[in-house]
C-alpha cells in the first residue's frame, strides 16, 4: 500500500460516513434580563414570571442552547404593554414570539411575522398559561414539550434536521420545552461521526503500520 493509496481509502471511508445533523428544530424559550436574552432554566409549563417581567419565544434549528438563535427586535416591557393598564389581582408579562426565518421553516410553511404581546394573567399563571392567553392555539407532545404556537408549526416537534434541511428523527424529549444539551452528537445511543471517523482512521493507519513493518522486515 502506497501513501497515495492509503490517504485515498481513508478519505473514501470518511467520506462514506452519513453528514452530521445540523441540529434540532424546536421552540426555545427565553428571559429577558435587563437588556439581554437568557436561556430559560426551566419549561414555560413551570416558569411563573413576574409583573413587569418579558419572555421570549423563538423557533429555530439549533444544536443546543449554546447556539440558539435569540428572540429578535425591541423587546422592551413599557412599549409591549403600553395598552393595558395595571390591574389589581393581575400581573403583565411582555412577549415576544418570533416565528424564525424561512430556513428553519419545515418544507411546505412559511412563517409568520414575529409579534409582541402584552398577556394580563394572574398572579400565580405560568409562561405557558401567559402565552396561552394571547397566541392560541399551542401544540404539544405527550412529555409537555411546547411544538407549536399559534399553530405554527403545523405538524412536527424537536426533530432533528440534517445539514441538507431533511428531517432525520425526533429528538429524545425531556417535557422542559427546550432541547436537550449537545443532542447533536450521538444522542439517540450510537455512535457519533466523530466516533465512527475515529474508528476508520486508527484502522487504516494501523494497516498502514503493518505494512512498513512487514517491508522493513
Amino acid at each position: 500500500m502506497t501513501v497515495g493509496v492509503f490517504l485515498a481509502a481513508l478519505l473514501g471511508v470518511l467520506a462514506a460516513v452519513p453528514a452530521q445533523a445540523a441540529g434540532y428544530r424546536y421552540w426555545s424559550f427565553w428571559e429577558r434580563d435587563g437588556a439581554q436574552w437568557t436561556y430559560a432554566s426551566q419549561g414555560p409549563g413551570t416558569a411563573r414570571p413576574e409583573d413587569g417581567d418579558v419572555q421570549g419565544f423563538r423557533f429555530s434549528v439549533s444544536d443546543d442552547s449554546k447556539d440558539s438563535a435569540k428572540p429578535r427586535g425591541p423587546a422592551d416591557f413599557d412599549a409591549i404593554c403600553a395598552g393595558t393598564p395595571a390591574k389589581d389581582g393581575r400581573k403583565r408579562v411582555g412577549l415576544v414570539v418570533d416565528f424564525g426565518t424561512a430556513g428553519d421553516a419545515p418544507g411546505g410553511e412559511t412563517p409568520p411575522k414575529r409579534r409582541t404581546a402584552c398577556a394580563q394573567v394572574g398572579e400565580d399563571a405560568t409562561s405557558a398559561e401567559a402565552l396561552a392567553s394571547v397566541a392560541k392555539p399551542l401544540r404539544y407532545d405527550s412529555k409537555a414539550l411546547l411544538c407549536a404556537i399559534d399553530g405554527y408549526p403545523k405538524r412536527g416537534c424537536g426533530e432533528q434536521v440534517a445539514d441538507d434541511g431533511t428531517t432525520t428523527k425526533t429528538q429524545p424529549q425531556t417535557g422542559t420545552g427546550n432541547a436537550d444539551d449537545g443532542a447533536g452528537d450521538g444522542a439517540d445511543g450510537g455512535p457519533s461521526v466523530g466516533l465512527i471517523a475515529g474508528i476508520a482512521a486508527v484502522a487504516l493507519l494501523g494497516g498502514a503500520g503493518i505494512w512498513q513493518a512487514r517491508r522493513r522486515g
